[in-house]
């Protein structure tokens, strides 16, 4: 050990022992700053878990109880890291006020160029606040969509159907469109051919909808009765009725798909011409 010491200049055993001692006071403290970040992880995953089986039958009270665990989470490792970087500068004799002092000067001389930094950090803060937006939501902000993945003060992760992830700093956020809030609505346009018939179309629609929403597969998917409507005219002879579900978030494909089904296997057996856009 003397010669490892020796090699780095250093040849009077005191001075030696006070750096051994110096090292594994750092080697502590950032044992230390580990261990309590994995706990801090264990117990917010452990809160996350009690908290998400109490509200089990409410899937938007789980999803903001995911996403402030996350923020907590962020804030929380952040914290970790700060003290332990001040605590390790202590511990290598080097005086935080000077540090404090030179990052003050600094923060003056680039605080122009951080605007968008504190902006990103002040608009995350108060669309968490706000619960604008949840893990696992849907959501199209500063021209990207997808869905959810992580949520931070800075910045929201999303993935698109084709895979892509976004990354959108919060501070470009201007205006939050969230399509799996509470509901949402499967709307079907069905266009038919004679116009003669609409009486009896609107009648086989209705009933193929109020069959889809008896159907054990996805009577917990639509909320409330399904609403068919007459529209009015696409041209002299066809007419243009709509049928629309209120159903459950993100679930307004599987029940558009199931209802075209059933809605073409019902006019094929009335002999009604038509088609229909989503």
């Amino acid at each position: 050990m003397t010669e490892w010491f020796t090699y780095f200049g250093i040849a009077n055993p005191a001075e030696a022992m006070a750096l051994t001692k110096t090292l594994l006071r750092i080697f502590v403290i950032v044992a230390i700053a580990y261990l309590l970040n994995r706990l801090s992880k264990r117990a917010l995953n452990a809160l996350r878990d009690s908290l998400s089986n109490q509200t089990s039958n409410h899937l938007e009270e789980v999803k903001r109880i995911n996403t402030v665990t996350m923020v907590l989470r962020y804030i929380i490792t952040t914290v970790i890291i700060a003290i332990t970087i001040v605590e390790v500068l202590h511990e290598l004799g080097i005086s935080i006020a000077p540090v404090l002092a030179a990052a003050g000067v600094v923060g003056l001389a680039i605080g122009f160029g951080a605007q968008s930094l504190v902006k990103d950090y002040f608009t995350g803060f108060f669309l968490l606040l706000e619960n604008q937006i949840r893990k696992d939501d849907v959501i199209e902000v500063a021209g990207k969509s997808g869905l959810v993945e992580e949520i931070t003060l800075r910045y929201i992760k999303m993935r698109d159907d084709d895979g892509n992830v976004h990354y959108v700093p919060n501070g470009q956020i201007l205006t939050v469109t969230n399509r799996s809030r509470d509901f949402s609505y499967a709307g079907i346009e069905i266009t038919l051919a004679d116009q003669d018939n609409s009486s009896k179309a609107i009648e086989v629609a209705q009933q193929a909808a109020d069959q889809l929403a008896e159907d054990d597969a996805f009577r917990s998917k639509i909320l409330a009765p399904a609403e068919v409507t007459d529209i009015g005219k696409l041209t002299d002879d066809a007419l243009v009725i709509r049928c629309r579900f209120k159903v459950l978030p993100l679930q307004q494909a599987a029940v558009k798909r199931e209802y075209f089904k059933r809605i073409k296997q019902a006019f094929g057996q009335h002999k009604i011409a038509f088609h229909v856009q989503a």
